[in-house]
């Protein structure tokens, strides 16, 4: 039969107190065990192999399911500034658009929007207005004037929007280049009053 074994102090005292040689209880030590062993796998499982994604990462994907089920319902009304933004906030159709714009843009505006022979877009001053429809209409038509081609034919209606989305993600960025053009946004005359082929690329 087994007797109990008395409580013994350890040798060491600190600060004048002293400490019994203990066993820990077992509930006590399976909590602290199983929970490295989940801290250990948690790690494995969500950072170093991305088996599932994180909750921030799945609250992402289906913010971006929501805002691209939006978007379908919102191009059976036509092309608007909200449809347009919306646009540029899924990172698929903006990847696309950069594409778009690193084959046919970058020769005159610069690899970033900064500008080179067309305005910079990063910066809050804008020649026909900094609108999203503003924008496209001149992605759309062009300003031959000013040396902007008509990219509408070329590369599609799609395609331009998709090109919008991206050069609605390099507004405001203000990465320094080309000097300001046009006038700031906010002062930017109403649509109704634009000629018809107003708009711009960014800037433009």
């Amino acid at each position: 039969m087994n007797e109990h074994k008395p409580d013994e102090l350890r040798d060491h005292v600190y600060d004048g107190i002293e400490e019994y040689d203990n066993k820990l209880p077992n509930w006590w030590l399976f909590i602290l065990y199983g929970s490295i062993v989940f801290a250990v796998g948690y790690w494995l499982v969500f950072h170093t192999f991305s088996i599932v994604d994180l909750p921030s990462a799945r609250y992402d994907k289906e913010m971006v399911k929501a805002s691209e089920e939006q978007l379908a319902r919102m191009s059976k009304q036509g092309l608007t500034d909200e449809s347009l933004a919306l646009m540029a906030a899924i990172p698929a159709q903006v990847e696309e658009g950069r594409q778009l714009y690193a084959t046919y843009c970058v020769v005159c505006h610069a690899d970033r929007g900064q500008g080179l022979v067309g305005p910079n877009l990063t910066d809050g001053f804008w020649i026909h207005g900094g609108r999203p429809l503003d924008i496209h209409r001149v992605v759309t038509d062009g300003v031959l004037s000013k040396g902007m081609a008509a990219w509408g034919r070329q590369l599609g209606p799609t395609r331009v929007q998709k090109v919008v989305a991206y050069v609605l993600t390099l507004k405001g960025t203000e990465v320094p280049g080309k000097a300001p053009e046009g006038v700031p946004e906010a002062a930017a005359a109403p649509p109704t009053a634009a000629p018809a082929t107003a708009g711009a690329t960014g800037n433009g």
